[in-house]
């Protein structure tokens, strides 16, 4: 979709009208007036239609980058377009529950359609008891199980894998495995 010189777009506004009624019987006037219309035209369609720019749902599809850049987040390009379009739309309430379990969760359930389990390594306890047994050191490990939404879908671990360690605190290694169903059942693979 491009926005420069449309063929044949008329001016909502055209200027020949708006000049003093000296001009109104003017050819060279008018026809001046006119050109600029045709340069003008696609300016104000645009203008006219903002509002459907700055929402992911209506914005042509060019406009996603740079609507992803208003938001903070890297929408890929080979994503589908609807994709894109729920990333930057829901970019805002992923970034408040970013670094949690629950952001990530929700994170791979947008972007790569699983279910997942996210176990963390790390921790932190107390004890009433004075002199209690420390607690064993934390894993340093974030394991993430995910397992398709739909039937019969395959599960793409390398985009997970991406996601993940995207989401990940630095201090964590991260490991996916992918299951076939909910965790508990049979036949757990990994990867």
């Amino acid at each position: 979709m491009t926005r420069a010189a449309i063929p044949g777009l008329p001016s909502r506004y055209p200027i020949g009208g708006l000049l003093p009624a000296l001009y109104a019987d003017d050819d060279l006037a008018q026809r001046f007036t006119a050109g600029l219309d045709t340069v003008l035209a696609p300016v104000l369609s645009t203008l006219d239609n903002l509002p459907a720019y700055v929402d992911p749902a209506l914005a042509p599809a060019d406009f996603l980058p740079w609507l992803a850049s208003w938001v903070g987040v890297e929408a890929d390009p080979a994503w589908p377009v609807e994709l894109r379009r729920a990333v930057v739309a829901r970019a805002v309430e992923l970034h408040r529950w970013r670094g949690t379990r629950r952001g990530l969760v929700e994170r791979l359930r947008l972007v790569c359609d699983v279910h997942a389990d996210v176990r963390d390594g790390g921790g932190a306890t107390w004890s009433a008891e004075p002199g209690a047994a420390l607690p064993p050191p934390p894993t340093g490990e974030l394991l993430v199980r995910v397992w398709p939404v739909r039937e019969g879908v395959a599960v793409d671990a390398r985009r997970v894998l991406d996601v993940a360690t995207a989401s990940c605190p630095v201090h964590l290694t991260c490991r996916v495995e992918v299951l076939p169903g909910p965790p508990g059942e049979p036949e757990q693979t990994g990867s």
